[in-house]
Order: structure tokens, then C-alpha cells, then sequence
């Protein structure tokens, strides 16, 4: 019975998706996401359907994920969708997100969009320092989880190129793929997500994407694109500006900014007093004692009042220099937001281990992109699925006797209560093909059982 109960879950995740796809791709589809979450093997097409026991239909899922039709804008919709139904979407009023980039390792020079990057983190004498890789940025949702680390759920990524190496659109020969830099990618992550639902959105991102080209795009967009605020770090020698003051009875140009602040480094000599108070940051609950000043930031431009903040973290010896566009927040908030984005690393390291991201088999520009999608589509149903188990308080994982501290569960813990059930899922499965190739039932008979 739970068995059942289980598959009907899985299969009311899986089947919002099946407006994007014709009726044979849907299947597909489905097979595709249920072996990547059931493998715990090697995550490639041919070692998923060993797993499911479907290894007659590995020349379809190779065709399918090489020249099916698969509407990739479609899918990031209807996950975007789909994450408004999780709990905690909302944070302090903000649909909040996670922008980063990260690496996925590939060996040969003939996969397709891979560029050789330094690899800062190559310390060890008989590691390579330059690598050859994937560059993808990603965006993510970060769900609030009360009184615990914030939940982080991938939604969209998009392949980075570096202009002197980019790959040809088709084939080996022909014209090359458009440069387009990881700030334009990022800003386009973000701003699609807030056309894909309204309200207010918070884009989370370290300093690394602290530019103009970012900042400024996100928070004072050109005429028909969404606003975007912003929290990310801010240099401890950055340029503020008190906002301007009432303007002289003179004739002369408006007045654009204010008096010039002290760096963040000297937040101690803004106006204003000192707050403490203690909010949940890495792990823990921490004391934290900050002062907030709403400004103007050379970065962001005189448009844009930000709100800086410096504050010093219980366990930190450096204090905490930020800048924010979401000015009614407190520093307090802005602070939790921020070191909410770490959760995202714990996202790529899932991709990566648990998921088989760098295990990849793909060469040609499809299926490399259309597994990175499947990816983090799987990672995100999982999460999801969690939740759902948790609203209907079912009894589904217990610590481990190693680890007795462990206090939520792991992508790791959901992948395997569905391989407990694995024979069970391998016959639901092939019914459901079997009913949709013989027009029985399709997508909907998935769902019926």
C-alpha cells in the first residue's frame, strides 16, 4: 500500500510537466527522472534503465534526449510554478533565490561548451590547475525553514562560455554560439523567474556578482522587465553617499548624491545607533550586534537606495559588510538572507555525489543540456516530495546509529525510500508505458494508481 501511495506522489510531480510534451515524450520524460532518482549507480541513461529493469528502451531514451522535442522554457515555468506550492516560499514577504556558478568537471576537449578554467582550489602539487569544465550558472529557491537552515531548490541554469572558446551551434563547423558574460545569464535567471510568478523577488548572490551590470539591471530595470531586489556583500572600501539633502534655493544642476560616508570598513562612524539581536546563521542561532544606514551606492547607482549594513556575528572575527535594494528590511533580515545562500552549496554537492552531475556521458549541445535540466528537476521533485511526506506526517526516515544528531532529511533519505520500493516502481512504470503506448491511459493512468 505504501508503495502505491508513494508512486501516486511521484507521479503528481511528474505530471505537471506533461504539457511540455507530446504524449510519447512525456513518458519518457517520466522514465528518464524516476531511473536518475532511483540510481544509485552511475546516473547515465544506460545505468537508469538497468536500474528501472527497462534496458529494451535505452535507444528511445538516447533518441529522446538527443533529437526529441523537449520545450526547456516550459519546464522552468511549471518548476517555478510548482515551488509556490512548498513551504516557506515567501520569506520575509520576498520570493528569495540564490544566484551562483559553479564547475562541472569534463576530461575531453571534444564534449561540447566545455573551457579550460583555472582551478583556484588545485593547492596539492600533483593537481592540475588549469581543468577542463562545464561553467554553469544557477539560480535556486531558498525556502525559509524555521528555527533550521534554509532549503535550497534548483530551478534553471544556463551554460557559461568563455568568448575565445566558444563552442559551434551545430556540428564542428558552421557559426559559433553568442558570447554572452555569467552577469547577463544571471540576470536573466532571475529576472525570468519573477515573470513567472508576480510578487516580490529577493536575489541572494555573493560579490562575485556585485557590479553594475547585475545590480543596477535587477533593481532599476529598463521599461517592460520585472524588478528584482538584491542582498549580496559589499567591499569594505566601497563608495556610499548619504541621500541628498533638500536643494539649495539656487539655480544649478540637481543635486544627484548626498555627502560622502565612511567605507564599510568604518561602518562604527555611521549615524545611528547600535541593535543586537540573534537569528539563525550557519548552522545555529548566533548573537549578532549591527548597525543599518539607507544610502546610496556608487555600484547601484544615485536611483537606488540601498541599505548597507555591518554587523558582527557571534563565532566571526570579521564583521559582515552588506548592501541590499530591499530597504524595509532590517539589517537582522538581510543578514539572515544572505548567509541563507550557503544553502546552495549543499544543492551542487547533492547535483554532483548524489545525482552523478559530473558522471555525465553526453557529448553533442542536446543532451548535455537537457541532463543538466533532468538534474535539477530530479533534485527539486525530491525536496518536494519530502515536503509532501512531511505534510502528511508519514514516518519515513530515522537517523542513522552514527549519526543519532541528524536532524532533517537528505536527498539521500528520499532517493532511498524510493529504492526500498524499487520493484514496485519498475512495475508501475512498465504499465504505465505499456498503457500509453497502446493508448490506454498515458500521463493520466500514471497518476490513477
Amino acid at each position: 500500500m505504501q508503495a502505491k501511495w508513494l508512486w501516486s506522489l511521484w507521479q503528481g510531480l511528474l505530471r505537471p510537466f506533461a504539457w511540455a510534451f507530446t504524449a510519447p515524450g512525456w513518458r519518457r520524460f517520466a522514465e528518464w527522472l524516476t531511473g536518475l532518482a532511483l540510481n544509485a549507480e552511475e546516473h547515465t541513461i544506460t545505468q537508469s534503465l538497468v536500474g528501472l529493469d527497462r534496458t529494451q528502451d535505452w535507444k528511445a531514451l538516447e533518441t529522446f534526449a538527443e533529437v526529441g522535442a523537449w520545450n526547456g522554457p516550459a519546464l522552468e515555468f511549471q518548476v517555478t510554478r510548482l515551488l509556490e506550492q512548498a513551504p516557506g516560499r515567501l520569506w520575509h514577504g520576498y520570493h528569495v533565490a540564490a544566484l551562483d556558478d559553479t564547475k562541472v568537471h569534463r576530461s575531453s576537449k571534444d564534449v561540447w561548451g566545455t573551457c579550460t578554467f583555472h582551478e583556484y582550489t588545485a593547492r596539492s602539487p600533483n593537481r592540475a590547475s588549469t581543468v577542463r569544465a562545464h561553467n554553469w550558472v544557477v539560480l535556486g529557491g531558498l525556502l525559509y525553514n524555521p528555527g533550521g537552515p534554509a532549503w535550497f531548490l534548483p530551478l534553471a541554469a544556463r551554460l557559461y562560455c568563455r568568448q575565445s572558446q566558444l563552442p559551434y551551434r551545430h556540428g564542428t563547423a558552421g557559426p559559433r554560439e553568442p558570447f554572452r558574460t555569467k552577469c547577463e545569464l544571471a540576470v536573466e535567471l532571475a529576472r525570468q523567474q519573477a515573470r513567472d510568478v508576480g510578487g516580490k523577488h529577493l536575489a541572494a548572490f555573493d560579490g562575485g556578482f556585485a557590479l553594475r551590470s547585475v545590480v543596477r539591471r535587477l533593481a532599476d530595470p529598463e521599461p517592460g522587465q520585472p524588478r528584482v531586489d538584491f542582498v549580496t556583500r559589499l567591499r569594505h572600501d566601497a563608495r556610499l553617499h548619504a541621500l541628498p539633502g533638500p536643494e539649495p534655493k539656487r539655480p544649478g544642476p540637481k543635486r544627484t548624491w548626498g555627502r560622502r560616508l565612511p567605507p564599510p570598513r568604518q561602518g562604527g562612524r555611521w549615524p545611528g545607533a547600535w541593535h543586537e539581536g540573534a537569528v539563525f546563521l550557519y548552522g545555529r542561532t548566533r548573537q549578532v550586534r549591527w548597525k543599518e544606514v539607507v544610502c546610496l551606492w556608487r555600484v547601484s547607482g544615485p536611483g537606488v537606495p540601498v541599505k548597507a549594513v555591518v554587523a558582527e556575528v557571534e563565532g566571526y572575527k570579521k564583521r559582515f559588510t552588506l548592501a541590499s535594494s530591499a530597504t524595509e528590511l532590517t539589517g537582522l533580515q538581510l543578514l539572515e538572507l544572505f548567509c541563507a545562500r550557503y544553502r546552495q552549496e549543499d544543492g551542487f554537492r547533492d547535483l554532483k555525489q548524489r545525482l552523478g552531475w559530473e558522471e555525465g556521458r553526453a557529448w553533442t549541445k542536446a543532451p548535455i543540456l537537457r541532463t543538466t535540466q533532468a538534474l535539477l528537476l530530479t533534485l527539486t521533485l525530491l525536496r518536494l516530495l519530502q515536503f509532501r511526506l512531511e505534510a502528511a506526517a508519514a514516518d519515513w526516515w530515522q537517523a542513522p546509529p552514527w549519526d543519532q544528531r541528524k536532524e532533517r532529511p537528505s536527498v539521500r533519505d528520499a532517493a532511498r525510500l524510493l529504492a526500498r520500493h524499487r520493484g514496485e516502481f519498475q512495475r508501475f512504470l512498465r504499465d504505465m508505458l505499456e498503457e500509453g503506448e497502446n493508448g490506454t491511459g498515458g500521463a493520466a493512468a500514471g497518476v490513477a494508481m
